[in-house]
């Protein structure tokens, strides 16, 4: 029995040993591994040694699966496709990142287009302001009423030779001239085209008189005649219009002079009785209460001379106005620069008064500043010369003035004080201070 026994125990060692080494090499394989000894395991068979070789290895077998973790089925599979997904995903951002490069190249490149065809429009509108171009703009609108008259065609073929353009049509006053500019710039807003402000009317010696005597009737609250109302009623539909009367002389053995004063007079006072003092009124009405220009000229000629020195004119003006909105480069704006800045409290007024003393030659600001601190404004100061009597005095008045300069005092002295007086009061422009 007992060489039966140790064959028995024999066998189930070796099984168990086989058993072990199976056991253990699947837990290294599945998971973390978990150690059962062979002791624990005879002790465990000793105490059911009644129990056949089979079942004992079953329950060993069992026990060793419960104290084992569960096997994960399937894992190299899922660790692969997380692996195939992440860079999926890493290759859709970095298609987005490039997307998004993409369009930010594109909007800066959309800007930088924007940004240079303004400064391209802006050059262009500038290169048109200039009088040379400007002057391609202008159109000289004329009306038909004047091409009637003898020697009218020297404005047409004056204005063919400098290949202006021009235009004849009718226009709101008879025998006028006005000028329109084109805007290209402005074209897309419907309108391309600006009416400028002068107009011209050519009007003879006759049509003069009438509008004097209308005038002059107007004045004397006779009611307004005739030939004025149409002029009347346009300048005061449209009050920016400034207007010119070219008094033509149509009579070639008449001389006007400057004024037109020899060849009127005569006909006004052989028509009216006018004299000089009335025609006089008329025109200083005219000029200054209706803004009319009055010029007299000789013939066609010189009417086509001044079109042209007004065409010229109104082809400079919108380079000048621009010119003249531009702040001035030497206008500078700062404590160092030799101007000041006044304010709308009246703060500053005190620093310009100081720098109207410094002008004076060998004039420091230490003395201008006893004189401003004696006087504040120039006003002050020319009450005090009124207040003293005489010549002497008026010189003398600041002399006594004492001025610091650090920890010395002196005083302004006569010679400063003359100066500063003379500058003020002296009528002689011409009058040399120093």
């Amino acid at each position: 029995m007992s060489g039966l026994h140790s064959a028995k125990i024999w066998e189930l060692s070796e099984f168990e040993d086989e058993t072990d080494a199976k056991t253990n090499s699947d837990l290294n394989k599945t998971g973390p591994s978990v150690t059962v000894s062979s002791t624990d395991l005879k002790e465990h068979q000793s105490s059911d040694h009644k129990c056949k070789t089979l079942p004992a290895t079953k329950s060993k077998s069992r026990q060793i699966s419960a104290l084992s973790p569960p096997r994960r089925h399937g894992s190299g599979t899922q660790s692969s496709a997380r692996q195939r997904r992440s860079k999926e995903e890493i290759e859709a951002d970095r298609q987005k990142a490039r997307e998004r490069q993409r369009a930010a190249r594109a909007q800066e490149k959309e800007e930088k287009r924007k940004e240079q065809q303004k400064r391209r429009e802006a050059s262009e509108n500038l290169k048109s302001l200039r009088p040379e171009n400007c002057l391609k703009c202008l159109t000289v609108c004329i009306d038909p009423a004047l091409l009637q008259q003898d020697g009218s065609d020297i404005l047409l073929d004056t204005l063919v030779t400098f290949e202006w353009r021009f235009s004849i049509e009718s226009q709101q006053l008879p025998h006028s001239i006005t000028w329109i500019r084109d805007l290209p710039q402005q074209g897309g807003d419907g309108k391309g085209f600006v009416e400028e402000e002068h107009i011209v009317l050519v009007l003879g010696l006759n049509d003069f008189m009438d509008i004097v005597i209308s005038v002059k009737k107007m004045l004397e609250s006779e009611g307004e005649g005739s030939s004025f109302n149409p002029l009347l009623e346009y300048l005061n539909s449209d009050r920016q219009k400034v207007a010119t009367l070219l008094v033509r002389n149509s009579q070639t053995d008449y001389r006007i002079n400057a004024c037109g004063e020899h060849l009127l007079n005569e006909m006004l006072q052989l028509k009216m009785g006018m004299d000089n003092l009335d025609i006089e009124e008329v025109l200083v009405y005219l000029q200054l209460c209706k803004n009319i220009s009055l010029v007299f000229l000789d013939g066609w000629q010189e009417v086509t001379n001044h079109v042209c020195a007004v065409t010229k004119a109104l082809s400079k003006r919108p380079f000048k106005l621009l010119t003249e909105q531009a702040e001035l480069p030497f206008c500078v704006d700062g404590s160092w620069a030799s101007g000041v800045r006044v304010e709308r409290d009246g703060s500053g007024l005190i620093q310009v008064w100081s720098k109207q003393i410094q002008q004076l030659n060998r004039v420091s600001p230490a003395v201008a500043s006893a004189v401003t601190a004696a006087y504040s404004s120039p006003q002050l100061l020319m009450q005090a010369y009124q207040r003293l009597g005489s010549e002497e005095e008026r010189k003398g008045l600041l002399a006594d003035l004492l001025v610091k300069s650090g920890s010395n005092e002196r005083r302004i002295g006569p010679e400063i004080s003359a100066r500063v007086y003379c500058c003020f009061t002296a009528q002689n422009h011409q009058l040399i201070l120093d």
